[in-house]
């Protein structure tokens, strides 16, 4: 009996339970569990495209959307298309968990609206748009002197990088301008000061020769700059005559409704308080950058790999920076624009009471096991060890949505829950090979014993496959609540394959006397 025993502790499979259960449990002590928008709270966003669009187009707004939320660490977030057939969907859902105040609500809406087209410029001329970026690596930083250097790694295509080869030949430091959701076709309307600015060397980076901003937005995007000098409305209608919209930038806010009235688009951009005249027409243009061209990629050759860096003066402006880049040329491009039109925040008070109910449901699907195998054995020391088992599981899967910081919502919990059934049907198939030994000698008992637990695991293998599959295709190919649920059925189940279940046959073996 105690070789036996020595031998069970002995045995690799139970020692791998024993660690990744040490595991789990140590995580879930170190690190608490963070949940989902419908137990914690958050807030849900209406955006509305600027016209009908098909469901295509629509499809291709929600998944650039859902990127683009990702890369600024919004874990959990849900976002759906609503509307109706053909050319009608022009609502956008989206539900973002743990947002609680109105600052974390206006960065949200931010990077939902700035979900415009992002073009790469050189010189005045659009040598690539979002299309074009075919990798982005994550962004680097590194010490240099006082100060820190950052760097973002990113690949285009052969067509961008020779046409840009071309651009840049001979012209070591000039700017390179991108652009997130510039005013296209567009009559800018700036202050004098911003006026001059952008007609000054300021935006040129280190090559004063190269055309000012002015310039190179005029012969990129067909915009007009003119100086605001208290013209009328009627005067800016003239000279936005041809223009798609008239963007006034920190002034003439008075014009606005003039201007509407008179059937012309309008956008207002207003001055932050104490935000400088570089930093407003920038916001307004959707400006990132001056880049300067380093010396190798301006001698004609085309680079496909290339990066984008900068100087900060410390760490956290640095990674700010970097950051903003990396999610800009990450998001690509959307095929029209977004506007949040409604708001409202989701109260964690009734999320309370899901997870309490889960948590009740959870212990009572442990206790209906436990008395339902017990009932259909007759015998504690079967139906003890398929409960414990199953317990195993569900802490192992709650350390790793602890550990990858997995926001649980209730269809993560169902899938939790699921995954016990799917480990009870898996034991008990085990349970009933090892039990169809019993009445034979104990030569033949363990002649058949590889035959019979290599019976029972080829079924939870089948089985296993066609949950992990089906699942599969609900993590993948839809967007929502559906992923939690198939995140966590299949983690249990591979956990129930890879870990559990086989040191669960090795404990059978031994109490069955099968070893």
């Amino acid at each position: 009996m105690k070789r036996r025993t020595k031998r069970l502790l002995h045995n690799w499979r139970i020692i791998l339970l024993i660690i990744v259960l040490t595991g789990a449990i140590a995580t879930l002590m170190v690190r608490p569990l963070t949940y989902g928008i419908d137990i914690s709270g958050g807030v849900a966003l209406v955006a509305q495209t600027e016209h009908p669009i098909t469901k295509g187009t629509m499809d291709t707004v929600v998944h650039s959307l859902q990127s683009r939320l990702n890369t600024f660490g919004l874990r959990d977030i849900s976002v759906e298309a609503l509307g109706g057939g053909g050319g009608n969907y022009q609502i956008v859902l989206v539900k973002v968990a743990n947002v609680s105040n109105e600052a974390e609500v206006k960065a949200l809406k931010d990077v939902i609206q700035s979900q415009g087209v992002f073009y790469m410029e050189f010189d005045g001329v659009i040598f690539g748009t979002g299309k074009d970026v075919e990798y982005v690596g994550y962004y680097k930083l590194e010490p240099a002197g006082n100060a820190v250097r950052w760097n973002v790694p990113f690949r285009v295509s052969k067509a961008t990088a020779s046409k840009f080869a071309k651009l840049a030949d001979g012209k070591p430091n000039w700017p390179v301008d991108m652009f997130l959701d510039p005013p296209v076709n567009a009559l800018l309307v700036v202050p004098q000061s911003v006026y001059r600015l952008m007609n000054s060397s300021t935006f040129n980076s280190q090559a004063p020769q190269a055309p000012p901003l002015l310039e190179r937005i005029s012969s990129a995007f067909n915009i007009t700059t003119v100086a605001y000098a208290n013209q009328s409305a009627s005067e800016i209608a003239k000279l936005a005559r041809g223009k798609s919209k008239v963007v006034l930038v920190g002034v003439g806010d008075n014009l606005v409704k003039p201007l509407e009235a008179m059937k012309i688009t309008v956008r207002y951009v207003a001055r932050g308080v104490g935000e400088t005249d570089q930093h407003l027409i920038t916001r307004a243009l959707g400006l990132y950058g001056p880049y300067a061209v380093s010396p190798d990629l301006a001698k004609g050759v085309p680079h496909q790999e290339v990066e984008i860096s900068g100087t900060s003066q410390n760490r956290v402006a640095a990674e700010e920076e970097a950051n903003t880049v990396y999610t800009v040329l990450k998001s690509g491009s959307l095929p029209v624009k977004l506007n949040v039109i409604g708001t409202e925040f989701i109260s964690p008070r009734l999320g309370e009471d899901f997870k309490n109910q889960a948590a009740y449901a959870g212990l009572g699907a442990l206790i209906a096991v436990l008395l339902v195998v017990y009932l259909h054995y007759r015998r504690w020391k079967i139906a003890i060890p398929i409960a414990s088992t199953s317990l195993f599981e569900v802490t192992i899967i709650l350390g790793v949505a602890a550990l990858i910081k997995w926001n649980l919502d209730l269809p993560s919990i169902a899938g939790i829950i699921a995954a016990i059934g799917t480990g009870v049907d898996q034991q008990v198939v085990i349970t009933d090979e090892l039990l169809g030994g019993v009445g034979q000698s104990r030569i033949s008992r363990r002649s058949s014993l590889l035959k019979r637990m290599g019976r029972a695991f080829f079924i939870i293998l089948a089985s296993a496959t066609t949950t992990i599959v089906a699942m599969a295709f609900l993590l993948f190919y839809f967007v929502g609540t559906l992923k939690g649920f198939a995140f966590t059925t299949i983690l249990g189940v591979l956990i129930g394959i890879l870990i559990t279940r086989p040191a669960y046959a090795e404990i059978a073996k031994y109490l069955l006397g099968e070893d």
